[in-house]
């Protein structure tokens, strides 16, 4: 009997550097770049094929994060983005099907790119500062619900949270475990929706060892750059992010 799986070379091109990404940006060092893999990975597939064959990897990867990073994270900080990113999971699951995953990779790339604008059209500043509490509310809401639809989450939450200048190591075990609870949350609603059968989940089986390697890389990454650098490198990850969402969801 043939194991049902996706065998065309085709898609593990796309899906093994995407799979990377993911990991590197779950280990907080390459946040925004996780954004780029579902659309990688919708090069050789459907959109929501891809984000099915993700969940299942994503869950490695956040096992993996919060084991490296979990006791870094700013506890008080999870308290406001937690319910947020639920309520946006919710408002995916009964939306879904409403709004295209191209759209909203539109919409979220939009938003990155503003939001990288204000930064360097803004005054600069040189210290932290925690933006108004109704701004992570609605940022972590809509990182739920882009989370939900394409794995597209780390935009928006980090527009919040990037302002903050939390050392590197707060910043990425705080982004591990809201991401880990948002993404547990999808398990039901993807069934659900009937997003998860047998050629998607053995597809999933088939990449998950690459799923720990690009965690171990950001996480040892982030121990080793200085905190300006990795700023530096968490702003660029958003700008690449922005400028292919945008192309997905508005030009292509």
């Amino acid at each position: 009997m043939t194991l049902d799986i996706i065998t065309d070379p085709a898609f593990y091109a796309v899906a093994v550097p995407a799979v990377l990404l993911m990991g590197l940006s779950k280990s907080g060092f390459g946040a925004g770049f996780g954004a780029l893999a579902t659309p990688l990975m919708a090069l050789a597939i459907p959109v929501p094929q891809a984000a099915a064959i993700m969940l299942p990897l994503l869950a490695a990867m956040d096992l993996s994060g919060l084991i490296a990073l979990a006791r870094h994270a700013d506890r008080a900080l999870l308290r406001r983005l937690v319910p947020a990113g639920l309520i946006g999971t919710v408002v995916g699951t009964l939306s879904f099907g409403l709004l295209s995953a191209s759209t909203v990779a539109g919409i979220v790339g939009v938003l990155t790119l503003a939001f990288l604008l204000q930064r360097r059209l803004a005054p600069p500043r040189t210290d932290a500062h925690v933006p108004a509490p109704w701004i992570g509310w609605l940022l972590g809401a809509t990182s739920g619900y882009t989370s939900f639809v394409a794995h597209a989450g780390s935009p928006p939450v980090t527009a919040y949270v990037l302002p903050m200048r939390l050392a590197p190591l707060v910043f990425a075990g705080t982004m591990s475990v809201f991401f880990a609870i948002v993404n547990a949350s999808k398990w039901l609603p993807y069934a659900w929706l009937g997003l998860f059968d047998a050629r998607n989940l053995l597809t999933s089986l088939v990449l998950m060892p690459l799923a720990p390697l690009g965690v171990w890389a950001g996480v040892r990454l982030a121990r080793r750059v200085s905190a300006q650098w990795f700023y530096r490198l968490v702003e660029a990850g958003m700008l690449l992010t922005g400028l292919k969402l945008v192309w997905d969801g508005w030009i292509a």
